[in-house]
């Protein structure tokens, strides 16, 4: 019994530059398992180690990538498609990412016109796509009045 508990105290206690397994990363990042998958088919970049029947491996540079993606998606409010463009602006790397995001905001960077600054709000409609969907909503109205 206490070898078991020595074994998971060991476990708990990885070298930073030992691979990491789905479940690690998970908790470690505080991401469930599920989205991890998906990120990995949504970013090219993000690709663990499979071994034997399909198990990850993840390596410090993929934690940090994901903790990257992470902070994009949840901190900064970025979409999908707005950090997928700023990890390709980046070559891939993502190394500090609020001096990255504060430096692409000053850039004035069209990567972030998805994301808003208030928290990923932004509204990417024209003043003229607005005033075109508040038409058709009138008129739906108007038909909708008609029905009933």
């Amino acid at each position: 019994m206490a070898h078991k508990v020595a074994r998971e105290a060991q476990k708990l206690q990885k070298s930073p530059d030992a691979f990491r397994t789905i479940s690690e990363v998970s908790a470690e990042l505080e991401v469930p398992q599920h989205v991890l998958r998906f990120w990995e088919t949504k970013f090219k970049v993000v690709k663990p180690l499979k071994r034997g029947g399909g198990r990850r491996y993840y390596r410090p540079s993929d934690v940090e990538l994901i903790r990257g993606i992470r902070d994009l998606l949840y901190k900064h409010g970025f979409t999908i498609r707005g950090a997928q463009k700023l990890l390709k602006e980046q070559g891939g790397r993502i190394d500090n990412v609020d001096a990255m995001v504060s430096a692409a905001r000053a850039e004035g960077n069209p990567a972030l016109s998805q994301s808003a600054s208030d928290g990923g709000s932004g509204d990417p409609l024209s003043g003229d796509a607005k005033a075109q969907l508040r038409g058709v909503l009138s008129d739906l109205k108007e038909l909708k009045e008609m029905l009933a």
